[in-house]
């Protein structure tokens, strides 16, 4: 019996595409290559597509052919995602460049063929029966590659082109949450053409509306980009102008715990379609005053706490607000809910829905779903099979009468 073609899809041009590449190295080392032929497909920082060849020497820390007396470099590793030499080698993207065009011929990626000397673009296409995006942020977990997977007719892993959408927009799936009658923190919006235009309105909006400490976050971004603490106003401006580089919309949320306490970061994974299942909920506990970008990539001494030291019912009520929200936002295949617990009143609210989350062996998503019972590559094959099967549901459509 043929094997199941699995294109592992990572990189991309967002500001996490480095941990895409751990996140990728990762299934890559632990996939059942018994059971699936993989092709790794790499997207450097700048959007170019890399081939297979070269898109798993990359992760394997390896120079292309050609670049230098040096044949090798160090492997990806935790910790130090800018500096890793693979890293700035997919960046570099020497590489023959494969974009992609949705073709209808059959299920498949087919590239454009903008040189004579290439070979027939049917023989160059990516074929393959599934992908799995291990994409994080922009371009990769915000419906973008979900919409040309669709167009392509290709199974993939994870959230469709709205889930995925609504999961990385904060502002949509707050309402979505609110909709869905979930706890919430109090939040405001803002636009940065407003805070552009008159910055000194947009804080009085936000003092008006919430107290601090505040948490200022672009809208679409994950890993805890751009994202900062502001204790009172002077520091809430340099906040907000932080955030706007990564996004036209700024969400700021009001401080769980006030300024005396610090809120409980509880974390829980779904996994499933139409029937999803609750993880046991973890809890970090981060090294620095928050979980930002260095506390969880470069900074050491984060403590993930798995079990979360929560009562059972507390643990049952993280669980049904998981499912809950990974349903609000229509998500399916896998997601990883964030939730924030007032330490002292031990009222928890639903922060966030992750639709791709962090994916090596020692992320929150696995390691929580290893404790509940399944090991990281049944993990791997559960959510390649739960792509398959979404697919074929949706093959139900009619698109005409």
């Amino acid at each position: 019996m043929a094997k199941l073609r699995v294109g592992i899809l990572f990189g991309g041009r967002s500001g996490e595409h480095e941990v895409s590449l751990l996140s990728a190295a990762s299934v890559l080392n632990a996939i059942d290559q018994t059971k699936y032929e993989v092709v790794p497909i790499g997207i450097t920082k700048d959007g170019r597509w890399l081939t297979a060849e070269h898109a798993e020497k990359l992760l394997k820390g390896e120079k292309h052919a050609g670049e230098g007396a040096r044949a090798t470099q160090t492997p990806l590793r935790a910790g130090d995602p800018e500096a890793t030499p693979g890293a700035a080698v997919l960046a570099a993207g020497e590489s023959v460049v494969v974009p992609p065009e949705p073709a209808r011929r059959e299920a498949g990626l087919a590239p454009f063929q903008t040189d004579a000397n290439l070979r027939r673009a049917a023989d160059r296409a990516i074929n393959v029966d599934v992908i799995f995006p291990v994409l994080h942020g922009t371009f990769g977990e915000d419906g973008t590659i979900q919409g040309l997977l669709e167009l392509a007719d290709i199974a993939y892993v994870g959230a469709g082109v709205l889930g995925s959408s609504a999961g990385m927009d904060k502002d949509v799936m707050k309402s979505l949450f609110r909709a869905a009658r979930l706890p919430i923190v109090k939040h405001v919006t803002v636009l940065r053409s407003r805070f552009d235009r008159d910055p000194k309105k947009v804080r009085k909006l936000v003092e008006s509306k919430l107290k601090y400490p505040v948490f200022v976050k672009p809208a679409n971004l994950g890993s805890s980009v751009g994202i900062s603490k502001a204790h009172d106003g002077k520091e809430l401006g340099p906040a907000i102008a932080e955030a706007a580089k990564f996004d036209r919309k700024i969400v700021i949320e009001e401080g769980v715990g006030g300024k005396k306490h610090k809120a409980r970061e509880i974390e829980c994974a779904v996994l499933g379609n139409d029937d999803p299942k609750a993880s046991l909920a973890g809890e970090i506990v981060p090294c620095k005053e928050f979980y930002d970008y260095d506390a969880k990539y470069l900074s050491e001494g984060s403590e993930a706490v798995i079990p979360a030291k929560i009562t059972k019912a507390e643990m049952k009520t993280v669980q049904r607000l998981a499912i809950a929200a990974f349903q609000a936002v229509d998500c399916t295949g896998l997601g990883r809910v964030d939730f924030l617990m007032d330490p002292k009143s031990r009222k928890i609210f639903v922060n966030e829905i992750n639709t791709m989350p962090g994916f090596t062996a020692i992320s929150m998503y696995p390691k929580m779903w290893v404790a509940s019972g399944v090991p990281y590559p049944e993990l791997i094959d559960r959510l390649i099979q739960l792509g398959i099967e979404r697919h074929e549901d949706k093959k139900r459509n009619q698109y005409s009468r």
